[in-house]
């Protein structure tokens, strides 16, 4: 009889949680539902009202395509727009380089130093926009800098550095280390190697961290609203300055431009990352971390 009870009493402990977790599934569903619905569904208002032929951007009249004209002919719009993929394509260029020089160079010091580059990699990454944008502002302005271009570009580049850096290391973790060897056993020089072994290998991590730097800067509003000057208003800047005076359907237009080119760089270098950086242990974490800043950019 013990041995009987013994099975029906586990059982039933076991049941216990099983019940308690069906009973809260479906309300935890419906809660992330109403999160999803919160976040994404004024982003769909703003796309859908883009297409109003109507100059109100409560009142639905009819499908059109004229405030898409209307913002494309505009010269501050435009100006705007010059400036922020000015920005975004040297801060780009300029982080893929500092950022994978920084993976590689972390794969080759002691682990005390990498741990401590790790630390500054994470804060960067993990600390509030505003507090770098303030922090940099602080350091123009005690340096007798003029604000413009310059100190937008700098200040996005340290921000998106340590993003390059992570996504590159992710990648870096994950391959033979015997190629190099081999390498250098064949008489090949350090650069020869990096040339022609380790940059190759690399190439679709710093394609994946290079678009997400390009998209992290363009639009960027925090960082830019802080280090800009008078005659460095970035396309975000031009939307915050244009909500001032009310809004219209060519706010929309141009907001959803942008949604479009954002989504399309952080999708294609998350799907770089999935299709060339699967696996376990350290890389899939340093993955994870970065698709992670990813997501929480995009949202």
């Amino acid at each position: 009889m013990a041995t009987i009870a013994r099975p029906l009493a586990a059982s039933r402990i076991k049941a216990g949680p099983d019940r308690i977790a069906a009973l809260f599934e479906p309300a935890l569903r419906s809660w992330a539902a109403l999160v999803y619905a919160f976040l994404f569904l004024p982003i769909a208002i703003v796309v859908f009202f883009s297409f109003n032929a109507s100059r109100l951007v409560e009142v639905w009249t009819g499908f059109s395509f004229k405030w898409y004209g209307t913002a494309w002919t505009d010269p501050a719009i435009l100006d705007a727009l010059r400036v922020s993929l000015t920005v975004a394509l040297v801060n780009a260029v300029l982080a893929t380089v500092f950022g994978t020089l920084a993976a590689i160079g972390m794969q080759r010091v002691g682990r005390r130093t990498r741990t401590a580059f790790e630390v500054l990699v994470y804060g960067t990454i993990v600390t509030p926009e505003i507090v770098i944008a303030i922090a940099s502002l602080l350091f123009f302005v005690t340096i007798n800098v003029d604000l413009g271009i310059p100190t937008i570009v700098i200040t996005h580049v340290v921000y998106n550095t340590s993003i390059v850096a992570l996504i590159v290391r992710a990648r870096l973790v994950g391959m033979d280390r015997t190629l190099d060897e081999a390498a250098a056993d064949l008489g090949a020089t350090p650069l020869e190697t990096l040339r022609r072994i380790t940059i190759p290998l690399l190439y679709p991590a710093i394609l994946a961290g290079g678009l997400l730097a390009f998209t992290f800067s363009f639009d960027d509003f925090v960082l830019t609203f802080f280090v800009s000057g008078a005659s460095s208003t970035t396309l975000p800047l031009r939307i915050f300055s244009m909500l001032r005076f009310g809004i219209s359907p060519v706010v929309n237009a141009v907001a959803t431009v942008m949604l479009v080119v954002t989504l399309t760089c952080i999708f294609t270098a998350s799907l770089i990352v999935r299709r060339h950086g699967r696996g376990g242990g350290e890389s899939g974490l340093l993955l994870a971390a970065a698709r992670s800043a990813a997501e929480h950019r995009a949202a």
